[in-house]
């Protein structure tokens, strides 16, 4: 099994966190999504305050998640339309190890660098969002241990 998991390792292709979309149908439908995405965390967000659920832990944590949500996605859909929609960059690979940045201007190739570092804001995002599910799966089960037990009928 070791070996295995050492050969998956070493012989893996890079994957690329933020993928680029061939011919403008792909990139419409894949911008229309992170649009989507945005609107339903924000709404996620607002049922989570209007009921007054992050009383609890898992809530909290929850509506953290959305909210780290909503940033990973506007900022994928910034990067995105830097990239696709307004050609402001374009990026050559190096080696393995680099890429150049060729932007319009300086302060452009730096927000692209930024905004292309979109993993800062998903990843906290999908830790915040397990936590809060973890919690209130505890809490479910601590609740339900709690709760009077009722003889099955027929016995």
């Amino acid at each position: 099994m070791g070996l295995g998991v050492g050969l998956v390792l070493f012989l893996a292709q890079p994957a690329w966190a933020t993928q680029t979309h061939g011919d403008p149908e792909g990139l419409y439908v894949h911008q229309f999504s992170h649009a989507f995405f945005l609107f339903s965390m924000g709404l996620l967000v607002y049922w989570i305050r209007t009921r007054r659920l992050t009383e609890s832990g898992g809530w909290r944590y929850i509506q953290y998640a959305a909210m780290l949500f909503m940033v990973w996605t506007a900022d994928a859909f910034f990067a995105h339309m830097m990239d696709e929609y307004f050609a402001l960059v374009h990026v050559t690979r190096v080696d393995a190890w680099h890429i150049h940045i060729n932007a319009a201007s300086r302060i452009t190739g730096i927000i692209y660098y930024i905004v292309k570092l979109d993993h800062f804001w998903c990843a906290p995002a999908m830790i915040f969002m397990f936590v809060g599910l973890r919690r209130l799966n505890r809490e479910s089960a601590l609740s339900a241990s709690k709760s009077p037990k009722f003889p099955e009928a027929g016995k």
